[in-house]
């Protein structure tokens, strides 16, 4: 991409109305017309290799929408999670963005470009506080991958809280290009108690994303106001709690998920490098030093 080409597709991320193409893709990925819904559904497949074998429903025709094949299950077996004792399991099938230390309260977002922990969080100095000199694990998931969120650890909620926000694209381009992509974009945020302490895991819109959900709120109103929801959530079981490579969330479109612990609680893989390919439930880490023992 030369300069100029390079200039108008930042120029367009920055002009395009984030919101209404949002509504505009909601409402076409929920179209239940056969021609239609298996028209977009095939056409994607093809477009991007879906592998439906996989699949727990690999009949492409028999999903009701375009939603529905695009959140599909997965076949049992096909993403073991790991086992072992003190061992983090990958939330989703993606790619790594960047993943590292949370150095002088800041996350890198990509060579040369920063955003600080404290905006990421929505602006809670004590919540950034439990996070600050600890890891941070940014994911993308692209168009064609598996599009729900597997728990890194077995936890409980302790809070969770909507931020909203702009709806840049998270692609390369854009993390290149947008200052703050992170900090700026809507996004979900989790926090769960583990045996490595808290854990926060960060779901964030972006471009085209037709919303985000989680397994025990449903999904998320971008007509709620600026702020969040504290345990107990309404109508819902006061304790939430969550075994490592159980589904928490999903998005409707792909987007990326931020996962955080707190300082010496995490060891990163050394496979866990940016551009590196992930698969839900594979090795992302090990728990260290957390005095608390490893999970069973």
């Amino acid at each position: 991409m030369n300069k100029l080409s390079g200039f108008i597709a930042t120029l367009l991320v920055y002009l395009l109305p984030h919101h209404v193409c949002a509504r505009l893709m909601r409402n076409l990925t929920r179209v239940r017309a056969t021609a239609i819904k298996d028209f977009l559904i095939r056409r994607f497949i093809a477009r991007y290799r879906v592998d439906m074998t996989e699949a727990l429903q690999p009949d492409p025709a028999a999903y009701p929408d375009f939603n529905g094949f695009f959140t599909r299950a997965l076949a049992p077996g096909t993403r073991p999670v790991v086992s072992g004792a003190g061992e983090i399991a990958c939330p989703v099938d993606g790619a790594v963005s960047q993943a590292g230390g949370i150095e002088r309260g800041r996350l890198l977002q990509a060579k040369g470009i920063e955003y600080t922990l404290d905006a990421l969080l929505g602006g809670d100095a004590e919540l950034a506080d439990r996070f600050l000199g600890g890891s941070f694990a940014t994911l993308y998931l692209s168009p064609r991958d598996y599009h729900r969120i597997h728990m890194p650890l077995a936890g409980t909620l302790a809070d969770m809280r909507y931020i909203p926000g702009r709806l840049f694209s998270v692609n390369d381009h854009s993390t290149r290009h947008v200052r703050n992509l992170f900090a700026r974009n809507e996004r979900l945020i989790t926090v769960f108690e583990t045996a490595a302490g808290p854990m926060a895991v960060i779901l964030v819109g972006a471009f085209f994303v037709a919303g985000i959900e989680t397994v025990w709120a449903g999904e998320v109103s971008r007509n709620r106001p600026h702020g969040h929801w504290q345990r107990p959530l309404p109508g819902r079981p006061a304790n939430i709690e969550l075994e490592r490579g159980e589904e928490m969330g999903r998005f409707n479109m792909g987007s990326t998920v931020i996962v955080l612990f707190g300082p010496g609680r995490a060891q990163w893989a050394d496979t866990l490098a940016p551009g590196t390919k992930v698969r839900m439930g594979e090795l992302m880490g090990t728990i260290k030093n957390t005095g608390l023992g490893a999970e069973d």
